[in-house]
């Protein structure tokens, strides 16, 4: 080990370990690709990367050296696709290896990576596509997302696409399997996917696109290094609100140093564990938690290319590859919380943390008890780095997710601009330092969104809590979560977590819905635990619990049983898809 991070921060403890402070610096010319992974493998090549697997029975143990190697002959490949300095690229790559060789790639290129979920249809895609003006388009083989591409070109005038890439994704968790969960093919087992020959060797032959393994195995491994600034644009992201197009999430190099706080003072990652944080590469909390901050840590990353969640799977996983420090959504804590742990050796996890979502107490303690491990709660957006988090060496408080990192100044604010006092909600502000490492550059395109969140020296981050006297932050809601009933303000988390506490109650999303007395009425749109069922008399039941855990103007005064929440690929609930149905439904006269 190195210690390449160093070269990066400045800062400070406590006597008990405690970050006091902290502040970043890198130079003008800094690359996250040649000044930390090419570095590392050139003076400790055989240091592990990342460890890769898949359901199908593949495995892939991937040094520094050799992701230089990859990401070399990548470069490659994709300059003789005519890619170059500045051209914007969308990489839709689920979890394949090849997404890590790519996006190393891009960045010695100096192009721009825009990276998307492979859930997209053809409106989402146009969007994007016609949006940020791109280029190329770097996708899986596995599913649909091929099929859909294709369609939205034919569908629409999306000029300034140049060039489609396919990776055989290898089977990526969607091999068809037989009742006993075996591949049906002994020709689609192990290293079989990938070919006799190995890493990329698996091809992709459809008209109208490049191969993108064949293209990369032919490709040199010696590049010459392109000179890029740390300014430049590198990576681009789509955040999508409650209402309008996804935004454009536009970030410099400072980015990947930004994400150095994340890994080394809230994964606690080291050098010579294996850190496995679940998340697909379409989503931003795959760079947060299998790239920047682990590689600039000279930690190895796992990733299991999956198609869908199932916890007995990955609790199997821990064991087997002896994870040490994990980072999963709070539905995914949940949802290990079903599963029998007697029969699981979790005895290799060293340190758990969480994001996505608030944390529910009771998550919090049900895993302390069956694993020994505190859940660290931290907080952050596509627009950021960690910001808020319970850090180590520190005690959490259940349900809080933190206090503010000592990389930025936060602030809670009220809608005038001055700071909250204790207890009162309010919005969570960051002052813009001179140079922000981590913070958007600006919503691409968008001067007029920009301006709404960043203004007066403070980027405005659009979700709200409240302060408790000792510091900690606790969530509210995002300000269009948070419901207006009758002159107060009321978030979803502080009603989700007292219904979760009832035994009927498995999981639930709270909303509002439009109400021609209150402005808005609380609705819990709830799924019941096994062994429960719907009826008018377990909704009375369900309020009367509310009214007596919290203030009674918070309980749901309407309640609706569903078999599933919408989320995202990543597991986080989508309230935007319940309100959005509750509009279709014409829910107002429910009311």
């Amino acid at each position: 080990m190195r210690n390449i991070n160093l070269r990066y921060v400045d800062e400070t403890y406590d006597d008990n370990g405690v970050l006091q402070t902290y502040s970043v610096h890198y130079p003008e010319t800094f690359n996250f690709a040649y000044d930390v992974v090419d570095d590392i493998a050139v003076n400790d090549p055989e240091r592990r990367a990342m460890v890769w697997c898949n359901p199908e029975g593949e495995e892939h143990v991937f040094t520094f050296a050799d992701m230089k190697k990859w990401s070399d002959k990548t470069a490659n490949f994709l300059k003789g696709q005519g890619l170059g300095k500045g051209d914007f690229v969308m990489v839709i790559l689920r979890r394949h290896y090849q997404f890590w060789f790519t996006a190393l790639a891009l960045a010695k290129l100096g192009c721009v990576m825009v990276p998307a979920t492979f859930m997209l249809k053809e409106h989402d895609l146009e969007y994007r596509l016609n949006g940020a003006s791109i280029k190329a388009i770097i996708t899986t083989s596995v599913g649909d997302i091929a099929n859909i591409v294709e369609s939205t070109l034919d569908k629409y005038d999306c000029p300034t696409v140049e060039k489609l890439m396919l990776v055989n994704g290898a089977g990526g968790g969607l091999t068809p399997l037989d009742d006993n969960g075996a591949p049906v093919s002994d020709e689609l087992v192990g290293s079989k996917l990938s070919g006799e020959a190995g890493i990329c060797a698996a091809t992709a032959d459809r008209e109208g696109w490049v191969d993108f393994n064949a293209g990369v195995r032919a490709a040199s491994d010696s590049f010459e290094a392109i000179e890029t600034l740390a300014a430049d644009p590198m990576l681009m992201y789509f955040s999508s609100g409650t209402s309008g197009n996804p935004k454009m999430v536009l970030h410099d190099s400072g980015y990947a140093i930004g994400h150095l706080m994340t890994a080394k003072h809230w994964h606690n990652v080291r050098p010579d564990g294996i850190h496995f944080t679940i998340a697909d590469t379409g989503w931003g909390k795959a760079v947060w938690g299998k790239f920047y901050g682990q590689w600039l840590m000279e930690a190895c990353v796992f990733t299991y290319d999956f198609d869908r969640y199932h916890a007995a799977e990955i609790l199997n996983l821990i064991k087997k590859y002896q994870i040490t420090t994990l980072c999963c959504p709070p539905t995914m804590y949940r949802l290990m919380m079903q599963e029998d742990f007697e029969q699981f050796d979790l005895s290799s996890l060293e340190y758990s943390t969480t994001a996505g979502e608030a944390l529910n107490p009771d998550i919090f303690n049900w895993w302390k008890e069956v694993t020994g491990l505190t859940i660290f709660e931290g907080f952050g957006q596509t627009e950021t780095p960690l910001t808020i988090g319970n850090l180590t060496n520190t005690t959490p408080r259940p349900g809080s997710m933190g206090k503010p990192v000592p990389l930025f100044h936060t602030e809670i604010h009220r809608e005038d601009g001055t700071r909250c006092e204790v207890g009162q909600t309010g919005e969570i502000c960051i002052r813009m330092p001179e140079v922000p490492a981590g913070i958007m550059m600006e919503y691409y395109r968008n001067p007029e969104k920009t301006a709404d969140a960043i203004y007066d020296g403070w980027y405005h981050t659009g979700d709200t809590a409240w302060c408790d006297e000792d510091g900690y932050y606790w969530y509210v809601g995002r300000n269009d979560d948070v419901i207006k009933s009758s002159g107060y303000r009321i978030g979803p988390f502080e009603i989700e977590s007292v219904m979760l506490e009832h035994e009927a109650v498995r999981e639930c999303a709270v909303t509002g819905v439009p109400d021609p007395v209150r402005g808005k009425a609380v609705k819990a749109t709830v799924v019941l635990a096994d062994g429960w069922k719907a009826s008018d008399e377990l909704t009375k039941e369900l309020q009367k619990w509310v009214k007596k855990q919290t203030a009674p103007y918070k309980y749901p005064r309407i309640i609706d049983y569903v078999d599933e929440l919408p989320r995202t690929v990543n597991g986080k609930i989508r309230r935007v898809a319940i309100r959005q149905n509750d509009e279709k439904k014409n829910i107002d006269g429910l009311v």
